[in-house]
């Protein structure tokens, strides 16, 4: 949903600036409409005033404001000549109200006969003071409502607008290609979504279609391959028994048994390689690292024993992870057995086992590995004719599948860990 929801707070965002920019515009000039009806107001009272002042020459002797809107005081020339008409918002003490109130007052001068007068006219400004604060309250209530109405629309809106987007999304996310699942697409009134499941489901078609083909082929590939290994083997050694063969014959036959065999187990293992990169073992449960070791442990005891080996288990925490229980087994049975097949004779291969890491100690004659081959298929790190160099590719495979981070390191021993 995040998507929708930085789409969603973008736009409002957006929208309510606009929005407040537009308040802001729309209370500026409605106060500019107020203040230019008052200001013509009082312009008109001033032409008004200056005409009687014409008509009454009494009208001059106006020194205060008394019961009058406007006062009338003598100016000097210089003064008058430099004066220029102002308008501008005061207080002024009102007698009904008993109270200071706000007014408009504008300053002018005029002439009359030889005299220079200063004449000073105010309005009330209580009715549009109240106006303006009504027309405030207006505007920010019709913000908020705005504001509420903006977000509650766009979340409705866009959510039902990309429901059908999420909800692809969501089916990708558990997709697997190995469980046999198809992707149920959502009609969308949006051209685009509907590009979009017809361009996914025409992929995933391929996909699985070729998964299945691959699939198909490696099994196939791998019967072919066993069947006639097994009946070239079978009848070597029945040849190798025939007395009539003489010594040299014999070796010559044990040879070729010998790579038939390196190849019947190389077949089996680029089988197993193939099958762990196509995810065919979905079957997962937790599996604790304790039991499986020790178990391994009864199984290896005899080829550890035939090179005067002993395997030291030494836990500090229990181990669990969801994971094939076959592929668990295979892991931990290609690292000891890696262990014991390249170790020196007579030394002891340490396991340790903690909470978040597993780690196979063992000594051998060799120096540090290269890291960056080690891994690789078909890397032998030794001479041994029972090795095919692709057990520790099968292994990292296997810890790549379940995100375990398979490592090696050397400390005057051969260390190899797997951190959870």
């Amino acid at each position: 949903m995040k998507l929708l929801n930085y789409t969603t707070s973008y736009f409002s965002a957006v929208l309510l600036i606009l929005l407040g920019i537009w308040a802001v515009i729309f209370y500026v000039e409605m106060l500019d409409e107020i203040y230019d009806s008052l200001d013509d107001g009082l312009n008109n009272q001033k032409m008004l005033i200056i005409n009687r002042v014409k008509n009454d020459p009494e009208t001059i002797k106006q020194l205060d404001f008394k019961e009058a809107s406007y006062k009338i005081k003598t100016i000097n020339k210089e003064r008058a000549l430099r004066f220029k008409d102002s308008y501008r918002d005061t207080l002024m003490y009102m007698h009904n109200e008993e109270d200071f109130e706000p007014v408009r007052l504008l300053e002018t001068v005029f002439k009359e006969g030889d005299g220079f007068y200063k004449l000073q006219i105010f309005t009330s400004m209580v009715e549009e003071d109240d106006l303006i604060e009504d027309l405030l309250f207006s505007l920010i209530l019709l913000y908020i409502g705005l504001i509420l109405s903006i977000v509650l629309l766009n979340n409705w809106i866009l959510k039902r607008v990309w429901n059908p987007f999420y909800n692809l999304l969501q089916q990708l996310k558990n997709f697997r290609l190995e469980k046999d699942q198809k992707i149920l697409t959502i009609s969308s009134n949006i051209e685009e979504f509907n590009l979009l499941n017809t361009r996914i489901e025409q992929m995933l078609e391929k996909s699985i279609s070729s998964y299945n083909s691959q699939k198909q082929f490696i099994e196939n590939a791998a019967h072919e391959l066993q069947t006639p290994l097994a009946i070239s083997i079978n009848k070597l050694e029945l040849l190798v028994e025939n007395e009539e063969l003489n010594e040299q014959q014999i070796k010559l036959v044990a040879s070729v048994l010998n790579n038939l065999e390196g190849l019947t187990r190389m077949n089996k293992s680029l089988l197993l390689l193939s099958k762990i990169e196509n995810r065919q073992f979905p079957d997962e449960q937790e599996i604790d690292f304790v039991d499986l070791v020790t178990n391994l442990k009864k199984d290896y005891k005899d080829l550890a024993s035939h090179k005067e080996m002993e395997i030291k288990i030494e836990v500090t925490s229990y181990l669990k992870h969801t994971m094939n229980k076959d592929l668990a087994g295979i892991l931990v049975s290609n690292l000891l057995k890696n262990a014991i097949i390249h170790g020196k004779e007579g030394s002891e291969i340490i396991i340790e086992i903690s909470q978040n890491s597993f780690r196979i100690s063992n000594v051998s004659n060799r120096k540090a590995l290269d890291e960056s081959r080690l891994f690789s298929r078909f890397q032998k790190n030794s001479e041994s004719a029972n090795s095919n160099g692709i057990g520790l590719a099968i292994a990292q495979s296997i810890a790549e599948k379940y995100q375990i981070e398979l490592r090696y390191s050397f400390t005057e021993k051969h260390n190899f860990h797997l951190d959870f």
